[in-house]
């Protein structure tokens, strides 16, 4: 039986919801059609001041925010049905993942909060919704995350080849896929990936991110801050562990400079980029050193001076976009909460104890009828 879903999500970088049709057969999922949905400029602002570690904000403010980025994600689910020329009718249900704005796992209590009122999405677009994935998991003592290394290993397992799955988002991902389908699947956060690059390219040169690496290679490695970074303790932790912009933030990167002065701009952004490429290579090595392959998905993919500097790292270990298995790179995300969505619609657990810590396997998200 053919089925449809939508999957939305906003990463980090609050550059755009992404949204994705999937339809679900005896092929597996497949992406009819994918946008990437703009944020209002004011909107990314005041997003960015909620989610800094810093805000002395009000419950106001997070209120309407709430409603705003609820708003906008129903919008992307229209503006998508209309490109696609779909009936909504068609739709069994969206997965929503909303915006992040703190993620506290070693908090005590942990807690862990996205924002978008799926009740606006449901109402706004006459269908289903499922969203507030994360914190079941983190309610049965997981970290609510990564949450996407199920769909990974739904979709991109191989019998023969052991892969790891690598996500460039704003924080960086991985999914250790062995070739056994009954061996366990590790999957955590590595550390920063686009989230610090992009906020120095904003801070100095008021672009969004550094196309294709062009500005950190213009710069040179400084071997003081890079090995500071390296020491920091989050890439110590033994997995299953995750992270964010609340701790990998400007105020983490100014601390740091503070202590190396007169490094310039375009050292810091290659020294940044080293960085990623250093603590990526550093966790595959430690945690799947048996990879063959290694495929890459997520915005950081378009960065050609990243993978060049992941493919000198991880050599011999072939490193290559998600687009050579049929996933498009920059959608794989969005199609996996699509695809939770559909698990939980359907009854079933989405969380993968092993990856996130969690003492039991839960379903993930609520239902939000229209």
């Amino acid at each position: 039986m053919t089925e449809r879903y939508i999957g939305l999500i906003s990463g980090t970088s609050m550059d755009a919801v992404d949204a994705a049709l999937v339809e679900f057969n005896a092929d597996g999922p497949q992406c009819l059609m994918a946008i990437a949905h703009p944020f209002p400029e004011s909107l990314r602002q005041d997003l960015r001041t909620l989610a800094a570690p810093d805000w002395r904000g009000n419950l106001d403010d997070f209120g309407r925010l709430d409603a705003l980025t609820g708003d906008l994600m129903a919008d992307a689910a229209l503006s998508l049905l209309a490109r696609a020329q779909v009936p909504a009718s068609t739709i069994t249900a969206i997965g929503s993942h909303g915006q992040t704005v703190r993620h506290r796992p070693d908090a005590h209590p942990p807690f862990t909060l996205q924002i978008g009122s799926p009740a606006r999405i449901a109402q706004a677009t006459g269908l289903t919704v499922v969203a507030d994935f994360r914190t079941a998991d983190v309610a049965v003592g997981g970290q609510g995350a990564p949450l996407v290394p199920a769909f990974h290993r739904a979709v991109l397992q191989h019998p023969r080849e052991d892969r790891v799955v690598l996500n460039l988002g704003g924080i960086a991902n991985i999914t250790h896929l062995p070739t056994s389908a009954q061996a366990l699947v590790l999957g955590f956060d590595t550390g920063p990936a686009n989230t610090l690059m992009d906020h120095w390219i904003r801070h100095h040169r008021q672009a969004r991110h550094d196309e294709n690496g062009d500005w950190a290679m213009t710069g040179q490695v400084s071997e003081a801050l890079l090995a500071r970074w390296m020491a920091d303790p989050y890439l110590d932790l033994a997995p299953p562990k995750s992270t964010g912009t609340e701790y990998f933030s400007p105020t983490w990167l100014q601390a740091h400079l503070a202590t190396c002065p007169g490094v310039s701009a375009a050292d810091v952004q290659r020294s940044l980029l080293e960085f990623t490429a250093t603590s990526i290579a550093r966790a595959i090595q430690s945690h799947a050193s048996n990879a063959a392959r290694v495929i890459v998905c997520g915005g950081g993919v378009h960065n050609g001076a990243l993978m060049a500097r992941l493919r000198a790292h991880l050599a011999p270990c072939i490193v290559e976009s998600s687009s050579r298995h049929g996933l498009d790179p920059d959608w794989v995300e969005a199609m996996a909460f699509a695809w939770l969505a559909r698990e939980r619609m359907q009854g079933r657990t989405g969380n993968l104890p092993a990856v996130t810590g969690a003492s039991r396997a839960v379903m993930l998200g609520g239902i939000h009828a229209p």
